[in-house]
């Protein structure tokens, strides 16, 4: 199985040398699952001679426009192609309810002659309260995150830890760097896709560069940082991480050991 990261880049990446931080988990027979959709999705697919007729299965970590913005394309894109049935969404049941009725129904509720629903355009795969799933034979655990929290409460946010070829796999989406939500699954994991700001005025709801680097050396040295801002990046290498990741780098997780050592 391989992970390819269709973009690596911030929420307000620009240009075609970055995307949104999307990324395409890959079988050995075909089967690939998008893991977010962001608003640029048809021109990351695109860059990698892909379309939305490759996308059958969707999983959303949280409903920001870089994460679900795509959406609106590939569910009408392939409901009106003949071809292509209809994607499989994979999401939190905390997250189904607002993605449709405050993100979506907006632009796609309205059909001509009918009103549509997310099961219109969806198979939609609502992850309960034992959050996991499972996907070509690979269970997948929810991770719940600290992304946003208005002081109301927590914006819902989950990354995913899964084992595939014995080897252990954290992908934290967007989060803040917060120990008590993620320490257990640092030290379970034997690789790790980190998101990581760069910017000069950092924001309350990234995992800072400046803070990462701060972690024990058994957690960098085994840690691909993505989701970076626009302009140059730290050298990660020299400070003890495998990396930044490259729009278009893909990650064979049978060869656990070259996915360790960066570039």
């Amino acid at each position: 199985m391989q992970l390819l990261f269709l973009g690596t880049g911030s929420a307000f990446t620009v240009g075609s040398d970055n995307y949104q931080s999307n990324m395409l988990l890959r079988t050995d027979s075909g089967e690939q699952l998008l893991i977010d959709c962001g608003s640029d999705i048809r021109w990351s697919l695109y860059d990698q001679g892909l379309s939305y007729r490759d996308i059958t299965h969707v999983y959303i970590s949280h409903l920001h426009a870089d994460h679900v913005g795509g959406l609106e394309y590939l569910g009408f894109s392939s409901k009106y192609d003949p071809q292509c049935p209809r994607p499989t969404l994979i999401l939190s049941k905390s997250l189904e309810s607002d993605l449709w009725e405050r993100t979506l129904s907006g632009g796609m509720r309205m059909l001509e002659g009918d009103l549509a629903c997310l099961d219109s355009f969806f198979q939609v795969c609502p992850v309960g309260q034992s959050r996991e799933f499972t996907w070509q034979g690979v269970r997948f655990e929810l991770v719940q995150t600290v992304h946003v929290n208005s002081g109301f409460g927590l914006m819902p946010s989950y990354g995913l830890f899964f084992e595939v070829d014995h080897r252990r796999i954290l992908i934290t989406t967007d989060c803040q760097l917060r120990l008590d939500y993620l320490s257990e699954f640092y030290e379970r994991a034997d690789l790790i896709f980190q998101d990581c700001e760069t910017a000069k005025r950092p924001t309350p709801v990234h995992a800072h560069y400046q803070q990462l680097r701060r972690l024990p050396a058994t957690i960098r040295q085994k840690m691909w940082l993505y989701g970076y801002n626009p302009g140059p990046i730290p050298d990660a290498a020299q400070d003890g991480f495998c990396g930044f990741i490259q729009k278009g780098q893909c990650f064979d997780f049978a060869h656990l050991q070259d996915c360790l050592q960066a570039l």
